[in-house]
């Protein structure tokens, strides 16, 4: 982690669960980072708390909600004037609304699905290539994705709707990247890491009868996060899947 030390890390949905344990993660390998979400205060006082007094000089949080185009670009100005740029970016925010695709009225939740799971990855992503390539960085991204971006779990009485096709698009996405990337002779690298159940607010939308299922931690994810971005330059952790002992889709 040499070479990431003091080094600015930029994770999205930094204001709970995943994405405040990977500002943790960061913080504690000597990286600055910024943490953007919707949710400012949940930043300054769940995330804050969670990373402890020692670190807190490294640590800064920006609002940002990713699926608004304008938010992002917004952010990533911010960043750039206040820190000069980005060298790696943990594309951690996602939505999972408990509606069916056939459900009348759920066009809102459908669009901050896919707005926010595919869209955002897209306008973060490409604010944070322009800016490391203008910099002449080999910086890093990595997309927190999921099992259901691989194969749809079938669970029966509940459905995955929009979430399982936008993760899918982010598994092809992360491809696209790499070809791209490439494309532009940059070494900048990307990955995908794609947990299966992990203890999340989001699992709280799950009947009660999934209560006792395995699950990760969300400790898990971001120590995975920090085993990618330590690999050396000429290695690319392309995707990582990770399921808890015990999961049976």
């Amino acid at each position: 982690m040499e070479r990431w030390q003091n080094k600015i890390a930029v994770v999205t949905g930094a204001s709970a669960g995943i994405g405040a344990a990977i500002c943790k993660a960061l913080v504690e390998q000597g990286m600055i980072v910024v943490g953007l979400a919707r949710r400012l205060e949940k930043i300054e006082t769940q995330t804050r708390s969670l990373i402890g007094e020692k670190y807190q000089k490294n640590f800064h949080s920006y609002k940002c909600d990713v699926g608004v185009e304008e938010s992002v670009k917004e952010a990533f100005a911010w960043i750039a004037m206040k820190f000069g740029g980005v060298d790696i970016l943990i594309n951690n925010a996602g939505v999972f609304k408990p509606i069916k695709l056939i459900d009348e009225d759920n066009s809102q939740s459908i669009s901050e699905t896919i707005n926010t799971n595919i869209m955002g990855v897209i306008w973060c992503t490409r604010e944070a290539f322009r800016n490391m390539k203008q910099r002449n960085v080999d910086g890093h991204i990595i997309i927190i994705n999921s099992v259901a971006g691989h194969r749809i779990p079938i669970i029966p009485l509940y459905s995955l709707n929009a979430y399982a096709p936008s993760k899918h698009a982010v598994t092809a996405m992360t491809e696209v990247l790499r070809q791209e990337f490439q494309t532009e002779q940059t070494k900048i690298k990307i990955t995908s890491i794609s947990p299966g159940g992990v203890r999340t607010e989001i699992i709280g939308n799950l009947p009660k009868e999934y209560a006792n299922i395995p699950l990760l931690d969300s400790k898990d994810i971001a120590d995975a996060v920090v085993f990618c971005i330590q690999t050396p330059p000429h290695v690319q952790i392309h995707e990582m899947i990770i399921k808890p002992i015990g999961e049976k889709s």
